[in-house]
């Protein structure tokens, strides 16, 4: 089950994680934003963020790659819908942690709960 995002009306508060043009030749962008150590990911449907380690034994997903949607561990080839964080099937750990995401001008800002 995934958790529910948080809303700015609930105590989030929108962060700047990077510049668009640091999607140039790639899909997935790492950062530290509030924190927090993320991943963007630029699929077809916009961008998405998403905590950096698998929750199955930590991976970095930076080193993971993204298609149709989904975001996939580099080492257990594992992937995680990248709308919500579902786990896919057959696999028995938590969803992986996503932010909600807005371009800001030039920019990409992630929400944080900064309760």
């Amino acid at each position: 089950m995934c958790a529910k995002p948080i809303s700015a009306a609930e105590g989030g508060r929108w962060v700047h994680a990077c510049r668009i043009d640091a999607f140039a030749g790639r899909a997935i962008v790492p950062v530290f934003v509030a924190g927090h150590h993320l991943v963007l990911v630029q699929d077809d449907d916009g961008i998405f963020a998403a905590e950096r380690a698998c929750p199955h034994e930590g991976a970095d997903l930076a080193l993971g790659h993204c298609s149709g949607g989904r975001l996939f561990c580099p080492r257990h080839r594992a992937w995680f819908a990248l709308a919500n964080g579902a786990v896919s099937a057959g696999w028995y750990f938590r969803d992986l942690r996503t932010y909600p995401t807005r371009r800001e001008g030039s920019g990409i800002q992630v929400l944080i709960d900064v309760r």
